[in-house]
């Protein structure tokens, strides 16, 4: 299946490699040198940069900032407004991505800290500031995010709600 994507009004490098079933949305970058897996979307004003990983089944929502060397793996959800970012002491000739690992939960609004490793099926809640790595299987939030519970306890949360 093809991807759909409008270069007309998005901004897709033709040095970008997309896989297919690949949705993005209106007014959206994708810089040259990123990797965008299958089956995945990206909502509208959402900005990823050069040099960017993305895996498969990735739902990115709108207004998104990704920087360079920022690694999304398989499986991921990142909420509207989220902004990671590369740059520890602004502005350095050194920068670090933030890795994202499969199957990782992140709310809207929330902001990263350039290097931190978040680990996989973590959730990070809406708004929070992750300042540090965040270990697989957790939830985390606040300012700085802190773990409050297991990602089991996430899970039964989310059932009893969808019942």
């Amino acid at each position: 299946m093809e991807s759909s994507i409008n270069r007309v009004i998005n901004f897709v490098s033709p040095k970008s490699k997309i896989g297919e079933n690949v949705k993005i949305w209106h007014f959206a970058y994708v810089g040259e040198n990123t990797y965008i897996g299958n089956n995945v979307m990206i909502g509208s004003l959402t900005h990823i940069d050069y040099g960017v990983k993305i895996g498969n089944n990735c739902r990115i929502e709108g207004s998104v900032y990704i920087p360079p060397l920022t690694e999304i793996g398989n499986d991921v959800f990142i909420g509207p407004s989220t902004t990671f970012t590369n740059d520890p002491y602004p502005m350095s000739k050194k920068m670090i991505g933030v890795i994202v690992e499969d199957g990782v939960i992140i709310g809207s609004r929330s902001v990263f800290k350039p290097g931190v490793k978040i680990g996989k099926n973590s959730v990070i809640a809406m708004a929070s500031v992750v300042t540090k790595d965040v270990p697989p299987n957790v939830v985390v939030m606040g300012h700085p995010a802190i773990v409050k519970y297991s990602r089991e306890e996430y899970d039964k949360k989310k059932d009893n709600w969808n019942s």
